[in-house]
């Protein structure tokens, strides 16, 4: 691992870098559109929301990927949950062992908290990012998402 790599807390002056880094991975996701001002304003509340952790990786003092955490209730589990979302390490740092780092510490994360289960939601497209997923105990779901907006 980088010697040079550490994950820590995102603040508020993280949130220009940490739209870029949103920017990249929506042009691999279909599903989303790019829009600085609202991924500015969700990292905000995300970063208000203290039921949320958002995680950068940092490396020799640049932020080169993310993952956000929220916490919800599980009707299904009778506690609290997580849903990760957000997962992304710029292009020219992946396989570096970056996302694998920023996993673990969300998954640590949760653990402190006691979050009884974690989701994600995952292009189904993208099997490499599936296979790197179930290494960590995530299974496939029959249950998709499905958006509605007002």
């Amino acid at each position: 691992m980088d010697d040079n790599l550490s994950i820590r807390l995102a603040y508020s002056d993280d949130i220009p870098v940490m739209v870029k880094l949103l920017s990249e991975l929506f042009t691999i996701e279909d599903d989303f559109t790019i829009n600085t001002e609202n991924q500015s304003r969700g990292l905000a509340l995300l970063l208000e929301n203290s039921h949320s952790i958002v995680l950068v990786a940092e490396r020799d003092n640049n932020v080169v990927g993310m993952i956000t955490l929220q916490r919800v209730i599980s009707t299904a589990m009778g506690e609290y949950v997580g849903t990760i979302e957000d997962v992304i390490v710029t292009q020219e740092c992946r396989g570096l062992g970056i996302g694998t780092k920023l996993l673990e510490s969300a998954i640590d994360e949760a653990d402190q908290r006691q979050w009884g289960r974690l989701t994600l939601g995952v292009d189904l497209r993208n099997t490499k990012a599936i296979d790197f997923y179930k290494k960590y105990g995530f299974s496939t779901s029959h249950i998709g998402l499905m958006y509605r907006s007002s």
